[in-house]
């Protein structure tokens, strides 16, 4: 079977380009909920992606993420709402080889070595790209030979990449695909990824990792209790937080003082000789300072996507119900 894959390989066909698709849509859900008995684990969810976009999928642990990426690769069926992958069901498009997933899901052969292992599983699709070519682009050439049981948690992240390129898929899925890289290793893994993006392909990868969503994503949606509570660029996400206004205080009257005036008593802090305050309205704050003289040096920043994230799931109390979803779900594959 090795040997086979490695001489009868058969280049297939390239993803379509967004504007040649009748839809332009990689990924459609419409009402979607997933239900474990009385388990809400993903509750409405309508979301579009168009081809070629690079989604990042974020929230706290429970949020529904594993549950709604499980749905877009067909591993199981929504309750309820209509969910259409690449114009066509999601079992479809997987079958199709049009998906590609990187799991944190083991199923790896130990003994094998990494290019025996790929070869492997190119032999059971009918066309599949030379796979010297799926390690190189995976980044995982220089592991080659090394056996599955001694590769690292990054590198075996690097062989489920060149796993999910055989077939070269119009949708790539990643759920916490640079799980236990260093850093420098993330970058390379995102520049690789970023490589694919410009082939035509869609990403959409679920992470942890608030800083990396904002560096390679195009575009953030974020779950919390099954429901996607924000969608939209960097840009726009930490626009919709609190902004923050620091100056260096000259008065006449007190930081406090002021801040009570704007409604924001318990957000001022001091920072050495500048005062910081936090606000959504910081165009207003600015103007009572420079107008009455209270301060100088003046700096504005928006909320950082860290801060965001804490502010919009602030209110954990509440999501234990999904976090047990996704804990019987994954008991259950």
């Amino acid at each position: 079977m090795i040997t086979r894959a490695e001489t009868t390989q058969t280049a297939p066909t390239a993803p379509q380009d967004a504007g040649t698709s009748p839809s332009g849509t990689a990924l459609h859900a419409t009402g979607v909920h997933r239900h474990f008995g009385s388990v809400r684990a993903v509750d409405g969810v309508d979301l579009s992606v168009d081809r070629g976009e690079i989604v990042a999928l974020l929230g706290p642990n429970g949020a529904g993420k594993t549950t709604f990426l499980d749905m877009v690769l067909g591993f199981t069926e929504p309750t309820s709402g209509t969910l259409s992958v690449l114009g066509t069901s999601p079992q479809r498009a997987v079958r199709a080889g049009r998906v590609g997933a990187v799991l944190q899901t083991e199923g790896l052969l130990a003994d094998l070595t990494v290019k025996e292992t790929v070869s492997m599983v190119a032999a059971c699709h009918p066309r599949y790209i030379p796979v010297d070519e799926a390690l190189e682009r995976a980044g995982a050439a220089r592991i080659a030979t090394r056996k599955v049981k001694k590769c690292s948690g990054g590198e075996r992240q690097r062989l489920r990449f060149a796993l999910a390129l055989l077939t070269e898929p119009d949708l790539l899925l990643l759920d916490e695909p640079t799980a236990g890289m260093d850093v420098r290793a993330r970058q390379e893994f995102w520049a690789a990824m970023h490589a694919e993006a410009e082939r035509g392909r869609t990403v959409i990868f679920a992470t942890h990792y608030l800083q990396e969503a904002s560096d390679f994503a195009d575009r953030i949606v974020l779950l919390r209790q099954g429901r996607v509570v924000v969608d939209g660029s960097v840009q726009e996400v930490t626009g919709t937080g609190q902004r923050t206004l620091s100056c260096r205080w000259i008065g006449p009257g007190t930081p406090q003082a002021l801040a009570v005036a704007h409604g924001i008593p318990d957000d001022v802090t001091h920072q050495g000789d500048r005062v910081r305050f936090t606000t959504g309205d910081t165009d207003a704050l600015a103007r009572s300072i420079l107008t009455d003289g209270l301060g100088e040096d003046l700096e504005i920043a928006a909320a950082s996507l860290d801060q965001v994230f804490l502010d919009l799931t602030a209110d954990t109390a509440t999501e234990t119900t999904t976090d047990t979803a996704d804990s019987t779900e994954q008991k259950g594959r």
